[in-house]
């Protein structure tokens, strides 16, 4: 039978029970074998001195889905270095699985306007079926790229918002798994903004 694996790449920074709740619709709704967390090392579009270490986001991404068995932590991009292009990546996953797996790379739609821009597009296009979480209502898919839309409940958890309470000296308890909260206060982790 052919696996059906999604994908879900991001900063994590850090991770938090938003991302672990798209994660789980979206493995129920699409009925996936598991889902793929990838911390990027570098995304494209942000600056290395405005994220906290790799080494540290991928222990929480590994702490935030401890015993789940339908969730997993890819190390590719940390390993890699360098810039993360999710393309790279997709083919990285392509070499590591049975031919005639199926991936699917989700997204928020927040992403689904700068999709085309996206390094390799094209080819991304025919590797991958990319599946938009939307909080909201269906929005009219203006990038043109076909996509399945999954519509999840409004989750008002941020990884920036989460990072502003923790320099603030307040409570992140409950906006994420227990494990990640211990993680990040034991190591003192974006006390300095």
């Amino acid at each position: 039978m052919k696996q059906r694996i999604g994908i879900l790449g991001g900063t994590f920074n850090p991770i938090h029970n938003g991302h672990l709740i798209i994660a789980q619709l979206v493995l129920e709704k699409l009925g996936l074998d598991k889902v793929v967390f990838v911390p990027s090392y570098l995304p494209p579009h942000k600056k290395k001195a405005e994220i906290l270490s790799g080494k540290d986001r991928l222990k929480m991404c590994q702490l935030a889905v401890k015993g789940h068995s339908h969730f997993e932590v890819s190390n590719v991009e940390i390993k890699r270095g360098g810039k993360s292009y999710t393309v790279d990546t997709v083919e990285w996953f392509i070499g590591q699985y049975p031919k005639g797996t199926k991936f699917y790379f989700i997204i928020g739609e927040d992403n689904l306007s700068s999709l085309l821009s996206w390094k390799r597009i094209q080819d991304l296009l025919k590797m991958v079926r990319f599946v938009v979480v939307s909080r909201h209502t269906q929005q009219r898919n203006k990038s043109l790229v076909k996509c399945l839309t999954i519509l999840t409940p409004l989750i008002e958890i941020s990884s920036s918002q989460l990072r502003r309470r923790i320099v603030q000296g307040k409570t992140i308890e409950y906006f994420m798994p227990k494990e990640v909260v211990q993680y990040i206060q034991k190591n003192k982790l974006y006390q300095n903004g």
